[in-house]
């Protein structure tokens, strides 16, 4: 099948039950009828290293395992799981990607990235991403035990969600321009993202010529989506997941 699957914003947890379950479907329906599953970011709320020992983490680990067996499954690092490495890839057989990354398709190339560096109007979040994933936080990180990084981690997502409260919702979402010098630099036309939790597709000139932005669905308890890309002729479908 040419169906190209792209996923993002799922923020599964020990606590998210409901969304974990539909997660389990999905691998084991549709993401195996597929010729390869994306996953652009953020399938966890909060990844707190690939050396996690929770029961909760190792399940996710076996039923990524068990879908990779047969359909290739890449994996770009969102804000929530930028922890996740190369152990993390060798358990499960994922494909880790860098987070602007060309898929070339029969019907054209796309950029595919989480989609947190466009948003460059939110000048404190990018700097915090920028410290966040330089290599002495991923070391300190890393240091900590277990327990430790996991009161971290909490201690970041209320902070976080204390900051995203008293920000503009124009400020969260990206910046047009910043859309338009990426997609420039990689001399390309056409972008999958997630991040924003606004789901659209935004079509617009770049250099007068066609362009458009395809921003992926966060997961919730009562409705999930998958984008569907025909990679033959280049058609867009939204997948809603059971």
């Amino acid at each position: 099948m040419a169906r190209l699957l792209f996923i993002s914003d799922l923020h599964l947890s020990p606590n998210t039950p409901e969304l974990n379950q539909r997660f389990r479907g999905f691998l084991r329906g549709p993401a195996r009828e597929a010729e390869a599953l994306y996953i652009l970011g953020d399938l966890f709320d909060a990844w707190i290293g690939d050396d996690d020992p929770s029961s909760f983490a190792s399940q996710v680990k076996e039923q990524l395992a068990a879908l990779t067996a047969d359909t290739p499954v890449f994996f770009q690092q969102g804000n929530r799981d930028f922890l996740l490495g190369e152990t993390f890839a060798r358990e499960t057989g994922v494909t880790l990607l860098p987070e602007e990354h060309v898929l070339h398709t029969p019907a054209g190339p796309w950029l595919l990235l989480h989609g947190d560096q466009l948003c460059t109007d939110d000048r404190e979040y990018q700097q915090a991403r920028k410290l966040l994933r330089s290599e002495a936080f991923l070391k300190q990180a890393m240091a900590m035990s277990i327990p430790r990084r996991r009161e971290k981690a909490a201690e970041m997502r209320r902070m976080s969600g204390e900051a995203t409260a008293a920000k503009a919702e124009n400020i969260m979402d990206v910046n047009q321009q910043a859309v338009e010098e990426t997609l420039l630099r990689h001399g390309l036309r056409q972008m999958i993202h997630g991040h924003t939790h606004r789901p659209a597709t935004h079509e617009f000139l770049l250099d007068g010529q066609p362009a458009r932005r395809v921003v992926l669905a966060d997961w919730k308890k009562d409705a999930a989506f998958a984008l569907s890309l025909d990679s033959r002729n280049g058609g867009l479908e939204s997948l809603p997941i059971p």
